[in-house]
């Protein structure tokens, strides 16, 4: 009875703790880079379980590990990019306080740059000026990212319904909770 006694303390003590508003904006950085993990995870595991054994060839243990390799890697980085940006952005309202501010005109300015970027890129390609020495996808794929948040924050509606979805999972719906259950276990309450 005492070790149940003491769990449904802790439980309680967790749970009251995330009804703290007070807290809300750092436990939302920690629900997304939950969300995140979780995923990646279930998007790449049965990606790469497919390609794997499509494609690739070698032992069974060889195949096994480049998925989970794979995986990890996907889950991991999708964790960190939704961590990162959700920190960023409770950072800046606890600062600003609001969303049009001089923060987001910086950022808008280097995102900027980017789109900049890629059009001189585009500009090797057609020969007007020289190859740089570089690899161009970083700036590819920071640019996709900035489009795909800045439409998924201000025109939803635009986007394609499976993509609204997964951004709604992993960017808004970090948000909310109600216990340790959907705080950590699911995304959301169990009914």
């Amino acid at each position: 009875m005492a070790g149940s006694d003491l769990v449904k303390t802790v439980l309680y003590t967790i749970n009251t703790l995330l009804q703290q508003e007070k807290y809300k904006a750092a436990l939302a950085v920690l629900k997304g880079f939950r969300n995140g993990a979780v995923y990646g995870a279930k998007i790449r595991a049965p990606h790469a379980l497919v390609m794997t054994f499509l494609f690739k060839s070698g032992s069974l243990k060889s195949k096994l590990k480049a998925i989970a390799q794979a995986t990890y890697t996907h889950s991991r980085n999708l964790a960190f990019f939704v961590f990162t940006y959700k920190g960023l952005q409770a950072l800046q309202q606890r600062i600003q306080g609001k969303n049009n501010n001089n923060i987001n005109s910086q950022i808008n300015m280097y995102l900027l740059s980017r789109i900049l970027f890629a059009l001189s890129r585009l500009a090797v390609e057609k020969g007007y000026i020289p190859q740089p020495k570089r690899d161009p996808f970083p700036l590819f794929a920071t640019v996709v990212w900035g489009i795909v948040l800045w439409l998924f924050e201000y025109y939803p509606h635009t986007l394609q319904p499976s993509l609204q979805s997964s951004m709604t999972y992993l960017y808004h719906d970090s948000n909310v909770w109600h216990d340790v259950n959907d705080f950590l276990i699911y995304n959301k309450p169990r009914t």
